[in-house]
């Protein structure tokens, strides 16, 4: 039985996706990648820096959006209603990524079913850091300091229900008796941390990256890393571990998602690119000199499979914390 030519047309459509991606045509204009955050954070730094390189790999140029707000949670909305084509890519972090979810009731998206996470990028140890004014060079100096001046403290977070947030209540849980005013900032850990070095707040858990030109001035005192070991950047910064405190030992991650729907072969080709960009040795040298670390997933399931693990562990600790965003 002969076919009708509507239905070859439509046989035909139906294979162009795949027969464009097969000749290599994706992509084949600009690439928006958005930054749940505003500038000067450590989202912000990272996808900068990525960014021509990433260019370079995929023959198209790749535009840096920030849509900071809610602590990231606008951005991701934003990025999950974009068209799955591959031309919308979103940094996710910790934060936006696996914490929003345990701390956000009203979430108009499930991070994990509107997403297909290609990869992790970076990991940015953390940092506790205090405005010079600060009379404490040390964890346990700090703690001293805030318990001697009840309620007459400030500390950042980039939100309510960031991890910044949660890691500050972490250890006022451990040690009891720190009382003090908490001061959310909109748009991410950059205004926080300029808040910070303005004198506004007095204390805040932040990325390296997002506080390292400040450190190095001496605008801000670093106290501990919250990492495992300590980084070369700061090699005279203790880990929190060494300053006796083995809960604060964590730090921040971030990632590259499209959104839910996007085929399969975009999704391979876009790792193949990252792999490639976070293996250069230029963005390596830049990521590490803001105190990151390039990390690459051995796959995109694999990537998705660490994603659902820290979103079940970020949630225990926000429940367990009480911390809900405002």
């Amino acid at each position: 039985m002969k076919r009708k030519p509507a239905v070859w047309m439509a046989l035909a459509l139906g294979l162009c996706p795949a027969l464009s991606l097969a000749q290599g045509s994706y992509p084949n204009r600009p690439v928006k990648i958005i930054v749940p955050f505003a500038p000067g954070g450590a989202s912000d730094f990272v996808g900068r820096i990525m960014q021509p390189r990433l260019a370079e790999l995929l023959g198209q140029p790749v535009v840096i959006e920030n849509r900071g707000g809610a602590a990231g949670t606008i951005g991701m909305e934003v990025a999950a209603r974009s068209a799955p084509d591959g031309y919308t890519l979103v940094l996710g972090n910790v934060g936006s990524t696996a914490i929003n979810p345990g701390v956000f009731t009203n979430l108009s998206i499930n991070n994990l079913k509107d997403f297909i996470p290609v990869t992790q990028v970076v990991d940015v140890p953390g940092v506790l850091i205090v405005h010079p004014s600060v009379a404490a060079n040390s964890v346990k100096e700090l703690v001293a300091y805030v318990k001697a001046n009840p309620g007459k403290l400030n500390y950042a977070s980039p939100g309510s229900g960031s991890q910044n947030r949660l890691e500050m209540e972490i250890l006022r849980t451990v040690e009891g008796g720190m009382d003090m005013v908490h001061v959310p900032y909109k748009g991410g850990a950059g205004p926080a941390v300029t808040g910070l070095v303005a004198g506004e707040t007095q204390m805040m858990f932040t990325t390296v990256s997002s506080a390292m030109g400040h450190i190095k001035s001496g605008r801000l005192k670093a106290l501990a890393i919250t990492s495992p070991k300590r980084i070369k950047e700061l090699p005279e910064v203790p880990t929190m571990r060494e300053s006796g405190y083995v809960d604060g030992s964590s730090g921040s991650w971030q990632g590259v998602l499209v959104p839910a729907g996007t085929p399969r072969e975009i999704v391979e080709r876009l790792y193949a690119v990252l792999v490639q960009t976070m293996r250069t040795p230029d963005v390596i040298e830049r990521l590490a000199k803001g105190g990151a670390e390039a990390v690459i997933s051995s796959s995109p399931k694999a990537f998705a499979e660490f994603v659902a693990a820290e979103t079940q562990r970020w949630g225990k600790v926000a429940k367990e914390s009480g911390a809900i965003a405002d």
